[in-house]
């Protein structure tokens, strides 16, 4: 169809146009208002009007291209409740039939009454508004059709922000006003020969503004009365028509005076003219003209955008990014944007209220919202955050998201407030990540046993090893390696173990061993089918400012999912706690690794499916390794290892995790019908949270154990509460013990053919300090361990420092000067301030 606005606009003065319009009239009063649309350019031709106005007119169009109108749209909770609505503009659109016909009523009453007799343009009214006008009493005489026309190309011009139309629909005064007139006749007039009255009247009530901020009868009656269009009765009605002259005016929620007086007298007038067009009878015109209007009113606002989904705001945010993002509504992201404020679409998502709640109440209790929390260690520095992402394995669904502040910006009432979403990504509301600590250390185990390991390996577990650079194995990119020398923090260490004893207790130089052993880019690969990238999306150097020391190795990098560097197997990578919940829930669905997803189905505004992508899942794991990998971590959540706290009543797989110096805590963990990552720390950046006071209690360290597993357990154990309990799939039986090998005797024998006799018999060798012994310098004195080991497990011999040499005789003690006297002295026996009283 044509475009309902003209090609190109003609200056004509107020004689042209008053003349097009008087010959106009002219012909409607004598031959109908549709041959006065057909004859004008005969009357042109006469003389009857001047060229330029001749030109005028047909330069208006005949038709108009009815788009639907803007309206609102909901986001719902898995359960059919809403979260938020967002919208340009609060409407409803409802068909007639739901539209009380007392409303259908007070509209034509009082805004034109001839509605059913004229075709479009009211030549009685028009003759009359215009005379009156001329003679300087400004009058008004558009019909309904015409007002619907005038709505729909304002209409038109706001949906798509052409500012000029929306101007030139609203022109009211001299020759621009008359021109506007003069094209909204001529529309209705061919608006008329397509739609049915019905049709028209069900255009205007929709389109229609009935209050400030609100449009269509159905949000009006909402707003007003707390009830649908069709509930109206004669008062409401009338109250609701009369507003739409002037919402600014007329609009009794906007009144200065109690008694909403402008409000009443618009509302009688209005009823007043139902009265006499017979549309009310003489009891129902009474009962609501003697009914006040604040009795009537029950005001329930319409509020918008996230912030009204409460501790949902932030998964709405994610939803919201979600649907601008990833293509949901539209190509581009303005698209999707327009499709969501004006789309009237129906949005439902994966939440569900009741895991938010149990996690929000969680996590605040150990950690409330603005708490005065203080870190002596730190000056100035306030405030723990927390969060929490919840997925069910198998589908992604994002079942649970919250976190310890308040959607919005910071005041003094609440510091803390905020709209970055601690548990996405940048892109999706969130920031860059956090580092992760030891729950990195899941997926170098993965790694060893896709390498062919096994969790009876014994490694090195010592404290103050150094791996050089050239020792590490990066192939992808081998200027990324690095000296690297790491600390043990949560575990013990100190001497060789088993890998399920080193993850049991998380112990740093173990790992560091482990991942020693393999090709780190073999890593990332594994981790990125499993879904872990960074916060940012991907390894960007332009995040970093020119000069700094990381930039060469994010250059090198770029565009990676997290940067294949030694440091990684302690979580030197900052992400997000939704996708280390998504990455372990790999684990808990045997292997196979979904999305996180947040929308389950979206309609448009006229109950039609808009097409929503099933979940997207691949297998990034084998079972095998999986069971292996579930095996290990359910290790971790057993008494006397780190994830102690967050056993709960069912088999439990998880990792907890402490970056360096306590900045950041996590505990990542899983059932087969659920995952969770809890993240605590400062959301600010690196801070340490040493000596931290949290809800009243001193924590001298908050490490993953300490207060992430217990917040977990506390939410899982909720969460899974009513459902039964599952177990994970048998793990086999040599990836768990390995291969037994008897370890050959080398005692005696020099190093070299020591270690080849070992590593022949497939073992890996490592050297021990010297030992006092038997065997002569330089030749093996013992190694450990013997017997029976399993196949790449490491065995350190020890090399022999030859026979201890012999202790020196004790001094004996001085003769006291007086054998016979007493003992004035006594404080070189150490029962002084020596160094044996306990205090190193």
């Amino acid at each position: 169809m044509e475009s309902p606005r003209p090609t190109r606009r003609h200056e004509v003065n107020v004689f042209q146009a008053l003349a097009l319009l008087l010959a106009f009239l002219l012909l409607a009063v004598t031959g109908g208002v549709l041959t006065a649309g057909l004859l004008m350019p005969a009357v042109a031709a006469v003389g009857s009007v001047s060229g330029a106005a001749q030109q005028l007119f047909d330069d208006l169009p005949t038709e108009v291209e009815i788009a639907p109108p803007s309206e609102r749209s909901v986001i719902l909770a898995a359960d059919g409740s809403t979260l938020a609505t967002f919208y340009s503009e609060n409407r409803v659109v409802v068909p007639l039939e739901e539209i009380s016909p007392m409303m259908q009523a007070a509209v034509i009453a009082t805004e034109d009454e001839r509605f059913y007799d004229h075709a479009g343009v009211d030549t009685q009214g028009l003759m009359r508004a215009l005379f009156r006008t001329l003679q300087g009493d400004t009058q008004g005489a558009s019909t309904l059709t015409q007002q619907y026309i005038k709505n729909v190309l304002i209409e038109e011009g706001r949906q798509t922000g052409d500012e000029e139309a929306i101007e030139a629909a609203q022109e009211a005064d001299g020759a621009e006003g008359i021109n506007r007139k003069l094209r909204e006749m001529k529309l209705a007039i061919s608006l008329e020969k397509e739609y049915s009255k019905d049709q028209i009247l069900e255009g205007y009530l929709n389109i229609a503004q009935f209050a400030v901020g609100t449009f269509g009868v159905e949000t009006a009656a909402n707003y007003y009365f707390n009830k649908s269009a069709a509930e109206l009765n004669a008062g409401e009605a009338a109250l609701i028509a009369g507003v739409t002259k002037s919402p600014t005016l007329y609009d009794p929620t906007r009144a200065s005076d109690e008694e909403y007086t402008t409000a009443t007298n618009r509302r009688d007038t209005v009823l007043t003219q139902m009265h006499d067009q017979g549309y009310i009878t003489d009891a129902e015109y009474d009962e609501a003209i003697n009914t006040p209007v604040a009795d009537m009113l029950d005001v329930t606002r319409t509020t918008q955008g996230c912030a009204t989904a409460g501790i949902s705001a932030y998964f709405c945010q994610y939803v919201t990014a979600s649907l601008v993002n990833d293509g949901y509504l539209g190509e581009t992201e303005e698209e999707s944007r327009q499709a969501l404020q004006r789309g009237g679409l129906t949005i439902t998502t994966t939440i569900d209220l009741e895991r938010q709640r149990q996690a929000y109440e969680s996590l605040v209790s150990q950690i409330p919202t603005n708490d005065p929390t203080y870190n002596s260690s730190v000056s100035g520095v306030y405030g723990v955050s927390g969060a929490i992402s919840s997925v069910e394995p198998g589908t992604g669904n994002v079942e649970a998201m919250v976190q310890n502040t308040t959607y919005g910006e910071a005041t003094e009432e609440d510091p803390r407030a905020t709209t970055v979403n601690f548990n996405v990504d940048r892109a999706y509301g969130g920031g860059d990540g956090f580092q992760t600590g030891s729950t990195f250390k899941a997926f170098v185990l993965t790694q060893w046993l896709i390498d062919g390991h096994s969790l009876a390996e014994t490694v090195d577990a010592t404290n103050g090893q150094t791996f050089p650079f050239e020792s590490w194995n990066i192939s992808c990119s081998p200027s990324s390696a690095s000296d690297y020398e790491p600390k043990n923090l949560e575990g013990a260490g100190g001497s060789n173990m088993t890998v399920l004893e080193a993850t049991r207790q998380s112990v740093n130089t173990a790992y560091a061993y482990m991942e020693n052993q393999m090709d780190l880019c073999d890593l990332r690969e594994t981790t990125s089918k499993m879904g872990v990238h960074v916060g940012t999306g991907t390894i960007n150097p332009d995040l970093l400012p020119e000069g700094s020391p990381a930039r060469a190795l994010y250059e090198e990098q770029a565009g990676e999912d997290i940067l294949a560097v030694p440091s990684m197997v302690l979580g030197s990578n900052t992400i997000a706690p939704l996708t280390m919940a998504a990455a372990f829930a790999t684990y808990a669905n045997e292997g196979v690794y979904c999305e996180p997803r947040a929308i389950t189905a979206i309609q448009d505004r006229d109950g039609n499916e808009i097409e929503v992508p099933e979940p997207q899942c691949e297998r990034a794991l084998s079972e095998e390794i999986t069971a292996g990998v579930n095996y290990a971590l359910q290790e971790v959540v057993s008494p006397g290892a780190t994830g102690a706290a967050a056993q709960i009543d069912r088999p439990v797989g998880g990792k907890t995790g402490t970056a360096n110096d306590d900045m950041h805590a996590w505990f990542v963990g899983y059932t087969p019908q659920l995952s969770t990552a809890v993240w605590v720390g400062h959301s600010e950046g690196n801070i340490s949270m040493f000596n931290t006071v949290i809800n009243g209690i001193f924590y001298s360290q908050v490490y993953g154990g300490r207060l992430p597993a217990p917040i977990w357990a506390s939410y899982m154990s909720q969460a899974l509460a009513g459902e039964p309990a599952q177990g994970f799939a048998e793990a086999d039986r040599e990836q768990v013990y390995g291969e037994e090998l008897p370890v050959p005797n080398v005692r005696g024998k020099n190093l070299a053919n020591a270690t080849a006799i070992l590593e022949q018999a497939g073992f890996r060798v490592q050297i021990g300090s010297n030992r006092y012994g038997s065997m002569p310098v330089g030749l093996v004195e013992a190694y450990s361990p013997s017997g029976i080991s399993t196949r790449n497990s490491t065995i350190t011999i020890y090399p022999s420092a030859g026979p201890a040499p012999a202790p020196e005789p004790e001094p004996e003690p001085e003769p006291s000067e007086d054998e016979g006297g007493d003992d004035d002295g006594g404080d070189d026996d150490g029962g002084g301030d020596g160094d044996g009283d306990g205090d190193d």
